[in-house]
């Protein structure tokens, strides 16, 4: 029966979380769980072994006091499943502080939820047991794919957040890398206008040297020296 239940949680699974979800998640201490579900917020465990025997059993007798009995044995099931799903909520190994019971059927579930076909079991006490006592959802195919779209929804959101802070990261990098530009541009422009006064300082000197040049021997060296402008730095 477990293994009907995990695969029909798999199908579900794999069609609206595709890479998203791991089965046979392994803890610290070696405990296996069904699945874990990756959300941006933690991890959720999700047990998929719900017990099927003594419901098919008691769907099928006929005879009241063995019908009893199976109603029990079907209610302490679903009591001992809901306590061992509660020892996968594991929030020192990141998981979210609650865990998902899954029960393949949807006829078993409103069964359950609605006291129908006889089940005569108090639902609402193992619902609130579960969920109030130990944080346990109990959900059906189509209550858990409702709970699948949240996340998905919730991831493509944590998505959508990550990529704007990394083109905000990106942004701010322009800034600063445009900034340093800046900056290295004008001391680079200072650094030249320094260089050119001194370039035309030297022309001016180099003229009066021919000046000399040409009092001592009556001719000029014809040396032409470029004045030039020094950069614009705003």
């Amino acid at each position: 029966r477990g293994n009907l239940g995990e695969a029909s949680l798999e199908l579900i699974l794999s069609n609206v979380l595709p890479g998203q979800y791991e089965p046979q998640y392994m803890f610290k201490d070696g405990e296996k769980v069904d699945f874990i579900i990756k959300t941006p917020s933690g991890l959720v465990p999700v047990d998929a072994k719900f017990p099927l025997e003594n419901y098919m059993r008691l769907m099928d007798e006929e005879d009241a006091d063995r019908r009893e009995l199976y109603r029990k044995e079907f209610k302490n099931d679903v009591k001992k499943r809901i306590d061992e799903t509660a020892k996968y909520i594991r929030p020192s190994e990141g998981t979210l502080p609650y865990a998902f019971m899954f029960i393949p059927a949807e006829g078993i579930y409103y069964d359950l939820l609605n006291n129908d076909v006889g089940v005569g079991i108090n639902a609402n006490d193992l619902m609130d047991y579960a969920y109030q006592q130990k944080n346990v959802v109990i959900a059906s195919p189509t209550t858990f794919l409702a709970y699948l779209q949240t996340i998905l929804f919730g991831n493509k959101q944590a998505k959508i957040q990550e990529e704007a802070k990394d083109i905000i990261k990106k942004i701010g990098d322009l800034q600063r890398h445009l900034a340093s530009y800046e900056d290295s541009h004008n001391r680079l422009g200072k650094t030249l206008g320094t260089v050119v006064g001194h370039y035309n300082d030297s022309s001016k000197e180099f003229k009066k040297i021919d000046k000399d040049i040409l009092k001592i021997t009556g001719k000029t060296m014809e040396i032409e020296s470029l004045t030039l402008d020094k950069p614009s730095v705003e």
